[in-house]
């Protein structure tokens, strides 16, 4: 299940096709591209990783790492309670995940600060798309939900576009 901070191991169909990568004028395996957007003074940025040693395309398995800064540009501390996450896939099929914290945490972070971490996704296609929200809780009490940008996730057999 992507947004938890493990890669259970998918089942699949074998297909008889041999899948090969894209020319070298494909996307780089490590995504150079942050994603990026703020809402009510938390900026949330998103770098992910595809990861080929955890992947298998004849198996229809494609593995991605996405790292999470979570920065509190706001006048008093704010704590992560929940996430939301909707991920889909090159064929268009939908997957949301929902769930207390992140890997395990409900991090509170003080004005100026940063919280950082790293999670994965698998798929049974090349790419896909992740975007999602966090539910927060400001130290005066107020609930607001932080975006996370659409970032994509791509892998050397296929680029997708965000249109």
């Amino acid at each position: 299940m992507c947004g938890s901070s493990r890669f259970p191991r998918l089942i699949k169909v074998k297909r008889p096709a041999t899948k090969t990568p894209l020319p070298a004028a494909g996307p780089p395996t490590d995504n150079p591209i942050m994603y990026e957007q703020e809402t009510k003074r938390i900026r949330v940025a998103v770098k992910p990783t595809y990861l080929d040693d955890q992947s298998d395309p004849d198996d229809d398995r494609y593995v991605w790492a996405y790292t999470v800064t979570i920065e509190n540009r706001g006048p008093e501390p704010v704590q992560l309670l929940s996430r939301y996450w909707n991920i889909v896939d090159a064929t268009g099929r939908s997957e949301e995940v929902r769930g207390p914290g992140v890997v395990g945490a409900q991090p509170v972070i003080a004005p100026g600060e940063k919280f950082q971490y790293t999670s994965g996704c698998p798929l049974e296609t090349a790419s896909g798309t992740m975007q999602g929200r966090y539910q927060m809780m400001s130290a005066s009490g107020e609930s607001f939900e932080a975006e996370i940008p659409v970032f994509l996730l791509e892998s050397p057999y296929e680029q997708r576009q965000i249109h």
